[in-house]
């Protein structure tokens, strides 16, 4: 080793000043973190609205509030609270008035506000409640997204339906949702604005004229990638297709001077790809991508006021990055400093932006730019005494796969971590797989650090994090390839003399459950602990029960039941292996997970009870993929660290 390599991984290493004081981040620290959600900047630039939400755990929900920022002097100003479902607040054209969805007559309705005071008032009345929606240009009119009313059944008490591309909890025929201006229905079809996977943006021409949005060919969910950008006069009602494609086209975005529109397509028509920018003109036609020289997957995007360049927003390695992306020329990074990871981002018709960022020992604050070249300033301070606390220093960790590939990860590293020392290791692998982890400040992995333990959060192949090949390379190999490109991280770890090897545990949500339960019997003399949180243990229950089911994506690009493939697909699921496990697990599940059936998870429950093997099966009654509310959220912490302190001592 050299000695600016030895010297580099003594930095590493070296606790810093803030993880050697202060009290440790907690569970009781959970109560403090405030959610900061959909900024917003005003048409001048000079002020920024968003939602600040607080856990309530004596009512188990959260108590959201609509902030209004002034951006010179810091001033901040209580909008609306007390409102459920308070979001997405939108400014109106002239900055006068704020839109925003909170619950009317227990429906989501669009309300708004004048900021010369007043209460807000309800301006929607859509009998099954508003999903979208955008202000006219000028703002004398907002168009949303609404979802038709249930067909009466044909026959007093027969509630049978007729079951297309569903969940297998899907209890109804679901319906479509269509577009509306102020009252008035401009769209109607068999076709649907909106599915439970996905709602549709709404995009005005400058001229207020015409409206893109996405268009699903049917409410079913497993259609949702059957999507197209059209266009809908806002007089007539005459919509016509864009690009005359009919799979994956989103984000639809018209320029500000209203000739091209901006929206996201797969590489290549791919689905195991990741999705690019293309701008089309508006008159109609594909239009051509203008981002393929960056090679990173686009999260969000948004035009700069010039309609000669666009903002875009992925992940570079384990950090968020933003780019200023020309139409002619390559794109340019915007430097974010401490930010390591950014979302939700806004631009205004200065160029002013704002977003949501985090930076490794700072949880979520809101951020702003006085242009796309200027530096990013934080601009609120509610996480201050979490970011006081001692926390475990987050590093980028990058290692070669055995296929010759480039891995990487974050290492979290225990407050007070002293060089010499051994520690337990715990791996927190994320879900997706289309989805990275980055050095942001992580409350599960400050948890797990809090401990006094390693963590490390691994990017596997099928990450959206390094490029194309990267992230397609999991099309061929859903368990295997990831499996090993992690355990080729850990081999990194223990080469570094800081992991007691006989106390390592591995962890994971959805995906990173999924690769947990497969790690765990793939190698099962490694592991210490786990615990597999709404874990899918069949790829087949995935393309069969899931809310995705049929859709193509990540490692299922072709059906499982078409030629002689089902072999395959049995061999990548955990349950093959899952007679060898060891490792004394904690499986965690919601009931009704419409996206990975509970059913996986009792069947791992089964073999491992069946071999003698250690388990608890915990689980939160409700729909939805992961706990909504603060108090199951809470739970899940807590569960997911006393089961790893007991094994791991």
């Amino acid at each position: 080793m050299t000695r600016t390599r030895a010297l580099a991984l003594l930095a590493l290493l070296a606790p810093t000043a803030a993880s050697a004081q202060g009290r440790r981040f907690s569970l009781d620290d959970l109560a403090k973190l405030v959610t900061i959600s959909s900024p917003q900047v005003s048409p001048d630039g000079r002020a920024i609205a968003f939602v600040a939400e607080r856990p309530d755990y004596d009512a188990d929900r959260w108590n959201a509030e609509l902030v209004l920022l002034d951006v010179a002097s810091g001033r901040q100003r209580v909008l609306v609270a007390g409102r459920p479902d308070v979001g997405n607040p939108r400014w109106a054209p002239g900055g006068d008035r704020l839109a925003f969805l909170a619950r009317a007559d227990d429906l989501l309705q669009v309300l708004v506000l004048s900021l010369a005071g007043g209460e807000p008032q309800v301006v929607t009345h859509a009998p099954s409640g508003v999903r979208q929606f955008a202000w006219r240009p000028d703002g004398g009119a907002i168009a949303y997204i609404a979802r038709d009313t249930t067909p009466a059944p044909l026959e007093r008490h027969n509630d049978a339906f007729e079951i297309g591309d569903d969940a297998y909890l899907t209890s109804a025929a679901p319906v479509s949702s269509h577009l509306w201006v102020d009252g008035r229905r401009l769209t109607s079809g068999t076709w649907t604005a909106a599915t439970s996977l996905a709602i549709s943006p709404l995009s005005w021409s400058p001229d207020g004229r015409t409206i893109a949005f996405v268009r699903f060919a049917t409410p079913h969910s497993g259609d949702t990638d059957q999507s197209a950008i059209w266009l809908v006069d806002a007089t007539t009602g005459t919509t016509r297709g864009l690009t005359g494609r009919t799979a994956r086209e989103v984000n639809a975005a018209f320029a500000p001077d209203g000739q091209s529109i901006a929206y996201s397509y797969p590489r290549d028509g791919d689905p195991a790809n990741l999705d690019e920018l293309y701008v089309a003109p508006a008159a109609g036609g594909e239009g051509r991508v203008v981002d393929r020289a960056l090679d990173r997957h686009v999260t969000e995007f948004a035009w700069l006021p010039d309609s000669r360049s666009l903002l875009l927003l992925g992940t570079d390695g384990t950090r968020s990055a933003l780019w200023i992306q020309p139409l002619t020329e390559p794109a340019r990074k915007i430097a974010l400093g401490d930010i390591a990871s950014a979302s939700e981002i806004s631009v205004s018709p200065t160029g002013a932006v704002a977003f949501v960022g985090a930076e490794p020992g700072r949880p979520p604050e809101v951020y702003y730019l006085a242009s796309a070249n200027a530096a990013p300033r934080r601009v609120t301070a509610f996480q201050g005494e979490i970011a006081g606390r001692a926390v475990g220093r987050s590093e980028h960790l990058e290692w070669s796969t055995p296929d010759g590939m480039r891995a990487d990860g974050v290492l979290t590293l225990p407050p007070g971590f002293a060089v010499g020392a051994r520690y337990p290791l715990v791996l927190l692998i994320h879900g997706g797989p289309t989805a990275s982890s980055t050095e942001e400040f992580s409350s599960r992995s400050q948890l797990l650090a809090a401990e006094g333990w390693l963590v490390l959060q691994p990017n596997y192949r099928g990450s959206d994090n390094r490029g194309n090949a990267f992230q397609r390379a999991i099309a061929t190999s859903a368990a295997e390839g990831p499996g090993r490109d992690i355990m080729a991280g850990v081999t990194v770890l223990i080469r570094r003399a800081i992991v007691d090897t006989t106390r390592i545990a591995v962890s994971g949500w959805s995906y990173g459950g999924y690769l947990t339960a497969w790690l765990l019997g793939r190698y099962p003399e490694r592991w210490r602990a786990a615990v597999a949180g709404a874990a899918p243990m069949s790829l087949l229950d995935m393309y069969d029960l899931s809310d995705l089911n049929v859709m193509h994506r990540h490692a299922i690009t072709a059906s499982p039941w078409v030629g002689n493939r089902l072999a395959d697909w049995l061999a990548e699921s955990p349950l093959s292996n899952a007679w060898r496990i060891r490792a004394p697990t904690l499986i965690l599940s919601n009931t009704g997970d419409a996206r990975v059936a509970v059913t996986g998870s009792y069947a791992l429950y089964r073999a491992l009870r069946d071999n003698g093997v250690p388990v608890q099966f915990i689980g939160y009654p409700g729909p939805g993929h992961s706990p909504g509310d603060p108090v199951r959220q809470r739970d899940v912490n807590r569960r997911w660290i006393e089961w790893l302190r007991m094994q791991l001592r």
